[in-house]
């Protein structure tokens, strides 16, 4: 065991984090209780780069129970939780490489830490890490495949399998339909608006709020938004997304017809430059900017810093820019992941599916990493439906049942009109 953590002092308000949010998430730990006995991970080297969070604690006490052998870093230099890096690295006994508010330069030495450790199974946010691995692929000696739990990691994971360069595989953890229907929409749609309102405390009704993309996760952040009263405008650029938020009831216009509108803005679409420097120029003064998608690249946070006439801090998660016409923006969480950056991630019951489904994938890496093909795999539906009826059992909540005659019906031709 080795670790690189802020302050092992903080550990006891980490565990005790991770303890809340594992009395919220039944069916991830239903899988602990199960697999503990049996420990089908015993010795099973286990790579992580995922935000430190209390949920993220939960999973990999799981992992932990099952018998792995853990090493993790955090995916984002400014989501770690500090006091829960410190309790997995105290109470759990695992290898943990994650500070809060790294740079570049430690937080990819971090990941190579994890490298170092020759993990057999990878989990993966944001594909840095798979990255890193096939970097040093000659440094692995007994590799199953990985997991990858982001949108953003999940089409550059497709990009390496287009262009033949995937050499392990991966399992798109995104893409199961109890990840992304409900992490992506209600986990960051909640998260994001509390990030933002932490940082801020503005009042969200009546404002004009931009949200830049209309996937799972600008859906969710546009719903919350607008039920606190937000007035909606979305920017898009596929037309069939563009049309669902039209129909959504929601304004469609362009960025740059947006920033002459916004009070605040949030980007979600995974791409680069989505908020450039000359919109921002063109923004009404007090323009409040954030962004929910993996990496910092959507607002051009680095263009600001260098042409703003004046920088200055508002608080400890918000920076506020001087612009040469008078005018000021803020920037909350250095353009980086806002839901992290400022508040504590998603609710620990959606997390509850999203690392359920990781964990089952990395029992079916174990049992047919093997045997399979360098390519990108989905989670099988039939994982995903148990998954949500756990979930819902959890809840105390029954659904129908089909009869063997509706059964017969639905996989049949014969019958008509």
């Amino acid at each position: 065991m080795s670790y690189a953590v802020k302050d092992l002092s903080l550990s006891l308000e980490g565990k005790r984090k991770i303890d809340w949010a594992e009395a919220h998430m039944p069916v991830l730990h239903s899988l602990k209780l199960k697999y503990e006995k049996t420990k089908p991970l015993e010795d099973i080297r286990v790579g992580g780069c995922l935000h430190v969070t209390k949920e993220t604690g939960v999973l990999i006490r799981a992992l932990k129970a099952a018998g792995a052998v853990i090493s993790w870093s955090g995916c984002n230099p400014l989501s770690t939780q500090d006091d829960v890096s410190a309790s997995l690295a105290v109470d759990e006994k695992i290898s943990i490489y994650a500070k809060r508010g790294v740079s570049k330069e430690e937080y990819y030495d971090h990941i190579h830490s994890v490298i170092r450790n020759d993990p057999n199974i990878s989990i993966d946010d944001g594909a840095d890490l798979t990255v890193e691995m096939h970097n040093r692929i000659d440094q692995l000696s007994n590799l199953y495949g990985g997991t990858e739990e982001t949108t953003t990691g999940v089409l550059r994971i497709r990009a390496m399998e287009k262009s033949g360069k995937l050499l392990f595989p991966i399992i798109a953890v995104n893409d199961a339909e109890t990840k992304h229907d409900f992490d992506n929409v209600y986990g960051t749609g909640q998260s994001a608006l509390d990030g933002i309102i932490r940082a801020t405390n503005i009042l969200i009704s009546g404002k004009n709020v931009v949200v830049a993309g209309y996937g799972h996760v600008g859906k969710g952040i546009a719903k919350r938004a607008s039920g606190l009263g937000g007035n909606i405008i979305v920017t898009e650029v596929d037309p069939i997304s563009a049309l669902k938020a039209k129909l959504d009831g929601y304004s469609v216009t362009t960025m740059n017809e947006a920033v002459k509108l916004g009070d605040v803005f949030i980007t979600t679409t995974g791409c680069k430059d989505v908020i450039t420097l000359n919109h921002i120029k063109n923004m009404r003064n007090g323009a409040i900017l954030a962004n929910a998608g993996h990496f910092n690249v959507e607002i051009s946070v680095d263009n600001l810093d260098k042409t703003c006439s004046k920088k200055e801090p508002i608080n400890q998660h918000t920076m506020g820019y001087e612009l040469d016409n008078g005018n000021k923006v803020y920037v909350i969480g250095e353009g980086r992941l806002v839901n992290l950056a400022a508040a504590e991630g998603h609710p620990s019951e959606v997390m509850d599916m999203s690392f359920a489904n990781q964990f089952l994938s990395v029992l079916r890496l174990l049992k047919e990493g093997k045997s399979m093909n360098n390519v990108v795999y989905d989670i099988s539906r039939s994982q995903d439906q148990d998954i949500a009826l756990a979930k819902l059992n959890s809840m105390g909540i029954l659904i129908d049942v089909l009869s063997n005659e509706q059964r017969i019906y639905l996989g049949g031709f014969g019958e008509g009109t």
